[in-house]
């Protein structure tokens, strides 16, 4: 009776082992087929593309957010300060 136990989850252990093999056997040659760097650079384009895009959006919003502050300031008799202007010089002569 013990030695049916026994043997019936040896089997089971066995079973479960051999699908596992197959499973993994099947996953690696999966990966091996699969074209990794064409799909890392496709994954990589479309997340400039939605950063391209998130920066487009920004700056739309950047802009209708300054004109409804330069009409504000207009409607209440305020001048608008003239925009920023960088210096991009570094300071030395060459």
């Amino acid at each position: 009776m013990v030695l049916h136990g026994l043997v019936a989850k040896a089997a089971t252990t066995v079973v479960t082992g051999a699908v596992g093999v197959a499973a993994y056997e099947l996953a690696r040659k999966a990966v091996a087929k699969a074209p990794l760097h064409e799909a890392s650079v496709a994954v990589t384009a479309w997340g400039l593309r939605g950063t391209r895009k998130a920066e487009d959006t920004a700056e739309r919003a950047r802009l209708k957010v300054a004109d409804v502050v330069a009409e504000a300031r207009e409607r209440v008799g305020e001048e608008a300060p003239p925009p920023a202007i960088h210096d991009t010089s570094d300071g030395h002569s060459h």
